[in-house]
């Protein structure tokens, strides 16, 4: 399904918008991870799975030398979570998928980043900050974000996800679409 307008479920007749999921892993099975992921989050009550990106292979960007290339993808939820309820489950996925947090930026089983939902802005720092502190900044991110939900609208920077992508230098950040949702 399709999101349109602000990140809103096309046809819902709601007006929740859709909390906005980043998904990235670079050890072991990196796309099955992915995929596993997205299932237990959508297993629990209070989210309903929307959408799934495409798979995207990316240039790891900072941590350790010589790391694996991430894959990336985003996923769109259906979301009643309040946002610490939201945090609770991204945290206890990526625990029951085995992340282990032992280096900033480094190789890892899985990683779930709450990246948006709508309009909203939480700043309750550091473990709580929506939109995602660095997601203008990134190819991996917005790349993906822009096939599930192109005309979310950043509240802070006020440009959709699209137009965040189209303003990204392509330089320093490679980036392949592997296939349709993991």
């Amino acid at each position: 399904m399709a999101l349109v307008g602000n990140g809103q479920p096309e046809g819902s007749g709601r007006r929740a918008s859709a909390a906005l999921i980043g998904l990235g892993a670079n050890l072991e099975s990196p796309a099955e991870m992915i995929a596993s992921a997205v299932a237990r989050l959508a297993e629990g009550p209070g989210l309903t799975l929307l959408a799934v990106s495409s798979l995207y292979l990316s240039e790891p960007q900072g941590g350790p030398a010589g790391q694996n290339w991430y894959h990336n993808a985003v996923a769109a939820f259906a979301s009643s979570l309040a946002p610490r309820e939201l945090l609770a489950r991204l945290l206890s996925v990526e625990a029951a998928l085995g992340r282990r947090r032992e280096e900033k930026n480094g190789p890892r089983v899985i990683d779930l980043d709450w990246l948006a939902q709508g309009g909203l802005v939480v700043d309750e720092p550091p473990e709580l900050i929506v939109p995602h502190l660095r997601l203008a900044e990134r190819r991996f991110v917005l790349a993906p974000l822009a096939e599930v939900a192109p005309r979310w609208r950043h509240p802070r920077l006020g440009l959709t996800a699209r137009e965040l992508l189209a303003a990204l230098p392509v330089a320093g950040q490679g980036l392949k679409r592997l296939r349709n949702q993991p």
